[in-house]
C-alpha cells in the first residue's frame, strides 16, 4: 500500500528543478506548531514589477526532486507549472512548499473541529486505529488549527511582504493530496477570506486506513454540510482514483459529491474528477496535476 509520507529530514539541498528557482527558509519558526523548512518555487522571468498568484502546497518536500524524497518520487510540480504558464494557460503563479512534520503529520493536517465533534467512544476509536497503524504513539490530538494559523498568520504575511504575490483570496489557493488534502479542504472552510480555492487530490476521507465502523467520514460530512464557502466566489477540486489507499475513497467521495451538489455548487466552482487504475502515490498526482492547475488558475 502507498501512502503519502515523508520523513523529516532537513536536507540543506536544494532541490534541483527543471525550470524555475527554488529558495528555502531553512526551519521557518512559529508559535504554533514545530518549526519546519518551506521551499518557494518562482517560475522562470519572475520579475518584481508584475504580480503572482500564490499556490501553497502541504507536503513541500515531495514537490520537485526525487532524488531528496524518501521514497525518490515526487510531484513534478515545476514541470506542469511551467509547461501551463509558458503556454498561456494558466496566470502567473509562485509556489510555496510547506514541508510536513513527519511525525506529526497526521496531528497537523487532521481536520480538528470534526474530530472533535465526534464522541468520546469514537475519539478512542480513532486512537486505537492511528496507533496501531504507526501514526501516533501519543493519544491523538489533532493540531490542525494550530497549523493553519501558522499558515494564515505567518507565513502568507512573510510570503505577501517578501514577494511580488497579490495578498486577496481571488489569488491565494491551496493544495494537497491524501491528508494534504484534508488540510487544504479545512483551510478553505476555516479561512474562506483568505483562500479562493482549494485542490484536494486523493482525499483521505477515511482518517484511517480502514472504513469498517469507521465514524470520521460522517463527522466530515456534516462538517462540509455546515461550513462549505460560498460557491460564487471559492472554487474546490477533488479528485480519486481506485487502486492501493485510493480504493477506499469511490463511495466517499460519493457522499461528498452529494453535498457539493446539494449546497449549491456548479461545475463552474467545483469538480470531481475519477482516474481509474491510479494508486496513491506521488507519480499518480504527477500525473494529473495539470487538472487542479488550470481549474484553480486558468486565464
Amino acid at each position: 500500500m502507498l501512502l503519502c509520507l515523508s520523513s523529516l529530514t532537513y536536507a540543506q539541498t536544494i532541490p534541483q528543478v527543471a525550470s524555475g528557482s527554488v529558495t528555502r527558509i531553512t526551519l521557518f519558526k512559529s508559535k504554533f506548531i514545530e518549526a519546519r523548512n518551506v521551499d518557494i518555487w518562482l517560475p522562470d522571468g519572475y520579475n518584481i514589477q508584475k504580480k503572482y498568484n500564490v499556490l501553497y502546497m502541504h507536503d513541500g518536500q515531495m514537490l520537485f526532486d526525487s532524488t531528496q524524497t524518501w521514497n525518490k518520487k515526487e510531484w513534478g510540480v515545476d514541470e506542469a507549472m511551467s509547461t501551463l504558464i509558458k503556454e498561456g494557460k494558466i496566470k502567473d503563479c509562485i509556489v510555496v512548499g510547506i514541508w510536513n512534520g513527519g511525525k506529526t503529520r497526521h496531528t497537523d493536517y487532521f481536520p480538528q473541529k470534526p474530530y472533535q465533534s465526534l464522541t468520546k467512544a469514537q475519539q478512542d476509536f480513532v486512537d486505537t486505529k492511528l496507533k496501531s497503524a504507526g501514526r501516533t504513539t501519543n493519544t491523538f490530538k489533532p493540531q490542525s488549527d494550530n497549523y493553519l494559523k501558522f499558515l494564515v498568520t505567518e507565513l502568507k504575511p512573510f510570503i505577501d511582504k517578501k514577494y511580488a504575490v497579490y495578498k486577496d483570496k481571488a489569488h491565494t489557493f491551496i493544495a494537497g493530496s491524501s491528508m494534504g488534502g484534508l488540510i487544504s479542504m479545512y483551510a478553505l472552510t476555516q479561512y474562506p477570506q483568505v483562500f479562493g480555492g482549494a485542490a484536494c487530490l486523493s482525499t483521505h476521507w477515511v482518517g484511517i486506513f480502514e472504513v469498517q465502523d469507521n465514524p470520521i467520514p460522517q463527522a466530515f460530512y456534516n462538517y462540509l454540510e455546515k461550513k462549505l464557502p460560498n460557491a460564487k466566489n471559492h472554487k474546490l477540486y477533488f479528485d480519486y482514483g481506485d487502486q492501493t489507499l485510493d480504493a477506499l475513497y469511490p463511495p466517499l467521495q460519493a457522499e461528498v459529491d452529494k453535498i457539493m451538489r446539494k449546497k449549491g455548487w456548479t461545475e463552474k466552482s467545483w469538480i470531481t474528477l475519477f482516474f481509474k487504475g491510479e494508486n496513491h502515490s506521488e507519480q499518480a498526482w504527477s500525473k494529473r496535476l495539470a487538472n487542479p492547475l488550470l481549474f484553480l488558475l486558468e486565464k
